[in-house]
C-alpha cells in the first residue's frame, strides 16, 4: 500500500513515550521505518505526557485522519477509545503496555512490526465499552479495594519504575492494610442484593478474565458483564485471596460472588467514591450505574477467526439484552 493517501484514509499513531514497562529508546525509529513502505499512509504523534493523550486525540480527529492509534498501554488505549466513541473515526492499537490484555484478546500482534503490518490491512470490527455514568472503559471498573491498589501502585511505580511485579507488589501491601470494606445494595437483572464487601469488580474483558482464571468469560461473550463480590474479610484472607489471583486458584462462593447482567446498578451510600477505571481512578458521584454500549466504536483487528480470546464477543454486535442478562452464580 503506497502513494499519496487522504486524511480520511490515514493514521494517525499516538505514541505515549511514558507508557509500559521497557525502555523506548528505539520505539519511534522502529516506528519510522516500519511505516516505510507505506507511503504516506501512517504519521505520529509523540508526546511525554500522558496529560498530552487527549489534546493529541483531538487534534489528530480535527485533522480528519480516518484511524487514530493508541501505541501504549491499556490505559492509553481507554483514553483514546473514549475519545473515538461514537464517531467514525476508528480504533488502533500497538501495544506498548505492561499487561496488553485489550490488543491480546483482540489478536493483535504485541511485536511492534506485525502491528503496524495489520493497521495498514485496515480490517475492522465492533469493539463494545463499558459505561460507568457516561465514563467509557474498555476492560474493568472496581470499587472499594482496587482503587486503593492504583493509589500504592502509583507511588511503587515513581520508585521501583513500571513492571509486573511491581503492580503485584502493590496489591499485596494494599491488602495488607485496607480497613474499610463499604456496604453495597447492588441491582442486576431485576434482582437486589445487600453486602458488605471489600471489593466489587465488574469485568468487560472476557480475555482478562480467563488470564486470571475466574468464570465469567462466556456471559462476556455473550454481551453481558461480570460482577465479582469478595466477601467480608480480615487482612490475611484479603492476602491469600491475592495470592489465589495471581496463581489463578480463585474459587466460586469461597472467594467471590459472581453476577452477570448487561445493566447493573451499585450504591454505596455515598454521595461520591474513588472508582479504579481501566487501571486509572477516578472520583465518581453514585449511584454507580452500569451499562453496555456495544456499538461504541470499531478497532482495527485481525479476523474473529484469526484470532484469540474475547475476540469472539467483540467480533459481532452483542445485543443488549444478550446471553447472560439477570443471571447470577451465588
Amino acid at each position: 500500500m503506497t502513494g499519496t493517501h487522504s486524511n480520511t484514509h490515514r493514521i494517525a499513531v499516538l505514541l505515549n513515550r511514558a507508557s509500559g514497562a521497557e525502555d523506548k529508546g528505539d520505539v519511534e525509529a522502529r516506528l519510522k521505518k516500519a511505516f516505510a513502505p507505506h507511503g504516506d499512509l501512517f504519521a505520529l504523534f509523540a508526546f511525554d505526557k500522558g496529560s498530552e493523550l487527549i489534546p493529541e486525540c483531538r487534534r489528530a480527529m480535527r485533522e480528519g485522519f480516518g484511524t487514530v492509534v493508541a501505541a501504549g498501554g491499556d490505559g492509553t488505549i481507554s483514553g483514546v477509545a473514549q475519545e473515538l466513541a461514537g464517531s467514525d473515526h476508528h480504533l488502533g492499537i500497538i501495544p506498548q503496555g505492561t499487561f496488553n490484555f485489550v490488543a491480546r484478546g483482540l489478536g493483535i500482534p504485541e511485536d511492534l512490526e506485525e502491528a503496524v503490518a495489520l493497521l495498514a490491512r485496515g480490517t475492522t470490527r465492533p469493539f463494545p465499552l463499558g459505561d460507568l455514568n457516561g465514563h467509557l472503559f474498555v476492560n474493568n471498573a472496581s470499587l472499594g479495594v482496587y482503587p486503593q491498589v492504583l493509589k500504592e501502585r502509583e507511588g511503587t511505580y515513581r520508585r521501583w519504575g513500571r513492571s509486573r511485579l511491581a503492580a503485584h507488589w502493590s496489591v499485596l501491601v494494599t491488602f495488607l492494610t485496607f480497613r474499610r470494606p463499604l456496604r453495597m445494595r447492588v441491582s442486576i437483572g431485576g434482582k437486589e442484593v445487600r453486602r458488605r464487601t471489600p471489593l466489587a469488580f465488574i469485568g468487560r474483558s472476557a480475555f482478562q478474565l480467563e488470564h486470571y482464571g475466574l468464570e465469567g468469560a462466556e456471559a462476556v461473550r455473550d454481551g453481558a458483564f461480570a460482577l465479582y463480590l469478595a466477601p467480608e474479610s480480615t487482612r490475611w484472607q484479603l492476602l491469600m485471596r491475592a495470592l489465589r489471583l495471581a496463581s489463578k486458584g480463585m474459587v466460586l462462593n469461597r472467594d467471590f460472588e459472581l453476577f452477570t447482567g448487561t445493566d447493573i446498578e451499585i450504591s454505596t451510600g455515598s454521595s461520591a467514591r474513588s472508582v479504579a477505571m481501566d487501571g486509572e481512578r477516578r472520583r465518581i458521584t453514585g449511584p454507580f450505574r452500569f451499562t453496555m454500549r456495544p456499538d461504541a466504536l470499531r478497532v482495527v483487528a485481525p479476523d474473529p477467526a484469526e484470532a484469540t480470546g474475547d475476540s469472539a464477543g467483540q467480533a459481532s454486535d452483542p445485543a443488549p439484552g444478550g446471553g447472560g442478562s439477570g443471571s447470577a452464580a451465588a
